[in-house]
């Protein structure tokens, strides 16, 4: 599995944050209309940045391991520009806006994968 995860790269976490990223901006999108609802976003360089270092790492058994906190998986609220009346932070255009910079975002990652693992069954078949 070495093999395929080196040939991979980074792009395999990529898709699966970039996907995560993709349904909290729906969530955005599907709550613009709910009282009080905070708008998130998840911030890609910094989840990319703590894969690639490993994150916090304990060196003695009573050390007390890094939780699911909001930094661990890039999730924070969103500073709106205009705050809705009754607390919502959710602006509908931003939000379609970043959905469709997320959805080819999305795109392209996969489409890098698809010619790596062409390369792969290229190198197995002996082309």
């Amino acid at each position: 599995m070495n093999l395929i995860d080196g040939a991979l790269g980074m792009h395999e976490r990529a898709l699966a944050v970039r996907s995560q990223r993709m349904e909290v901006l729906s969530r955005n999108i599907a709550n613009a209309d709910t009282p009080a609802f905070k708008a998130q976003d998840i911030d890609f360089r910094q989840v990319l940045k703590e894969t690639e270092s490993g994150g916090l790492q304990t060196t003695h058994a009573n050390h007390i391991a890094q939780g699911e906190d909001a930094s661990a998986t890039g999730l924070k609220y969103r500073v709106p520009f205009n705050v809705a009346f009754d607390g919502n932070t959710v602006e509908l255009s931003v939000e379609q806006a970043k959905f469709g910079q997320s959805a080819a975002d999305y795109q392209t990652t996969l489409s890098i994968l698809e010619s790596r693992i062409g390369g792969i069954r290229k190198a197995l078949r002996g082309d």
